[in-house]
């Protein structure tokens, strides 16, 4: 193609763009011109539709206030009705349903809630006078029916239902009591064995536990409603007067060292004995019954329910206390011994019971007034038993055995030692509070007892006037003390050395008593020298007749009169009494065959006999 056509081409296709381009812009021109007649239009509809949109949005708005009122309406209506049931519930009391009684004084705090948050509501305020003024005549009754379900169940406990808790090892036994000190009572070792028993007692419900759970949402509302001072008098005063009249029940009464001093030790030693179990009952069963109950009724207050339980116990412990204080101060006596051991052992037995239950920092002062007792009665007993030395070596007694037999302070004496070895455990560890060798210090104190009694015994020998029956008065109880030793555990701490020293003792006194009582007998028997002048002789010895025959008469009337004399002697042991026969028998029986043989053909039947 040639440059002419090429630029003709050219030319044609350029004029047909500028068509293009001029058609174009004339639509785009009309499409302008009708946009902005749309524009002018939608204009004069906005302003014409203003006044109805207006008037559209406020009627919505009056709506949607409409349902708001409405609700809030129905929510103060419903508040109103729940109100006014929960009135009537209240008016009726709790005795008939006590759980909706609680329900309804829920539902009133729930409305002085609701009221008090919505004050801009007209007459809010009458509402809350009237809603809190019910409220607090619920709580009224609330603490008068608390009072009240306490009381029902506050009578004190029998002393039967008490014992019944108590293991049967335990339980006293007719009449024991009245032999609870005295050291020749076989019943004192029995009962002090029962009580080292490891023993259970059985559970004692001192309120039913099936009303635990009323009285505790009993409480629980009246903290709720800050009545805690009322709830705090009330439970205080009721369970303080049960746990008392309880005591009282049993026996306990609260005594001074006065009170002790001015009784018969026979009413003292009842009491006493009564006063071991009483406070076995009353720790075991009263107090550990009692804690429970504090715990679960007053569970959700701490402060108030260890404060409260410390006022409940607290003059109940005192008198309980007060006995053994009082026994503690009292003047020593030996037969009190034995009953200050029992009740040192029943506190210690106590003890792990006591931290328990007054473990709280309110309780301190009784734990520390039971830990002093015990300490107290530890330091009585330990002072009363070193008294008992003096009191063997010194007692004065002018009461007289005729018969030469055992002594009654022996008997006495020896019977206190042997029961201080049922004791063994508790005086090693009474001694070993002291800082001193339990059975060191036993022994030596055991020893020394011994002694007193056999110097004592020796004053009380030279009462008689025949040396024989002194000699046999002291083999008897010498061998006594020897025999009653070797029976005991009092062996162990004074040693076989002691034993056999005190039996040759025995030997000693039983050879004495041969020498003084046939001497001068055995003397008849024995014919030396020649006859008397005028005298007939015997040939075969070279005696006289006459003096053959008035020895022999001289022999038979000694004997009668030494067998009616010691014929109302007593050897009371019966292997001694044999032993000492053999002894006699082995001295005479030779000496008179010997004489009945050399000058039986000179002397008559009636000088032999």
């Amino acid at each position: 193609m040639g440059l002419p056509q090429a630029m003709e081409l050219l030319r044609g296709r350029a004029t047909l763009v500028r068509e293009s381009l001029e058609k174009s812009q004339t639509i785009t021109e009309s499409m302008v011109s009708i946009l902005g007649s749309f524009d002018h239009r939608l204009s004069a509809l906005e302003t014409a539709m203003r006044p109805t949109q207006i008037r559209t949005h406020s009627i919505r708005k009056a709506h949607e206030n409409i349902d708001k009122a409405l609700k809030t309406a129905e929510v103060i209506l419903e508040q109103f009705d729940l109100a006014r049931k929960a009135e009537a519930k209240i008016l009726r009391g709790p005795h008939e349903d006590l759980e909706s009684y609680l329900e309804a004084i829920n539902q009133l705090r729930s409305n002085v809630k609701f009221f008090s948050s919505n004050t801009n509501f007209k007459s809010v305020d009458g509402v809350l006078n009237h809603v809190n003024n019910l409220l607090a005549k619920a709580i009224t009754k609330l603490e008068e029916e608390f009072k009240q379900i306490l009381m029902n169940y506050s009578n004190p406990v029998e002393p039967d239902r008490l014992l019944e808790c108590v293991p049967n090892s335990l339980r006293p036994s007719p009449g024991s009591p009245g032999q609870q000190g005295d050291p020749n009572s076989k019943n004192r070792s029995d009962n002090h064995r029962k009580s080292s028993e490891n023993v259970v007692y059985t559970t004692l419900d001192l309120i039913p536990p099936r009303v635990l759970p009323l009285l505790s949402d009993l409480a629980e509302q009246l903290v709720q409603a800050g009545h805690q001072q009322q709830l705090f008098r009330i439970y205080r005063d009721i369970r303080a007067s049960f746990l008392e009249q309880s005591l009282r029940k049993l026996g306990v009464e609260r005594l001074s060292k006065d009170d002790v001093q001015k009784m018969q030790w026979e009413v003292l030693e009842a009491k006493i004995g009564n006063w071991t179990l009483d406070m076995r009952v009353a720790v075991k069963l009263l107090l550990t019954g009692e804690k429970k109950i504090c715990e679960k009724v007053l569970g959700g207050v701490e402060s108030l329910r260890e404060q409260c339980f410390a006022e409940v116990t607290a003059n109940s412990v005192a008198i309980l206390l007060s006995f053994g204080d009082a026994i503690a101060k009292s003047k020593r006596q030996p037969e009190k011994l034995f009953v200050l051991l029992d009740m040192y052992e029943i506190m210690r037995e106590v003890q792990p019971e006591i931290e328990s239950v007054f473990e709280s920092k309110a309780c301190l002062e009784m734990r520390e007034s039971a830990l002093s007792l015990t300490k107290r009665l530890s330091q009585t007993a330990i002072e009363t038993f070193v008294d008992f030395e003096e009191a063997v070596e010194k007692d004065a007694t002018r009461t007289a055995v005729l018969d030469g037999t055992v002594h009654p302070l022996t008997s006495y004496v020896i019977n206190y030692v042997k029961f201080l070895f049922d004791y063994r455990l508790t005086l090693k560890q009474l001694f070993q509070e002291e800082g001193a060798d339990g059975d060191a210090q036993l022994a030596t104190i055991t020893t020394r007892i011994v002694q007193a009694l056999q110097t004592n015994l020796d004053g009380k020998s030279k009462q008689y006037k025949d040396p024989a029956l002194t000699q046999l008065f002291l083999m008897n109880n010498v061998h006594y003390i020897v025999r009653s030793v070797r029976r005991t555990e009092a062996k162990d701490l004074l040693g076989d050395d002691w034993v056999q020293i005190h039996r040759r003792i025995v030997q000693q006194h039983a050879n004495q008593y041969k020498r003084v009582s046939w001497a001068k007998i055995l003397q008849c028997l024995t014919v030396q020298g020649g006859a008397p002048p005028g005298g007939g002789l015997d040939s075969s010895s070279g005696i006289s007749r006459a003096n053959v025959k008035d020895r022999c008469k001289t022999f038979n009337a000694q004997f009668e009169e030494l067998h009616q004399r010691q014929s109302q002697w007593t050897v009371p042991d019966s292997e001694l009494r044999e032993s000492l026969r053999l002894a006699v028998a082995e001295v005479l029986l030779p000496a008179y065959r010997s004489f009945v043989r050399r000058f039986g053909h000179v002397l008559s039947y009636k000088h032999l006999f």
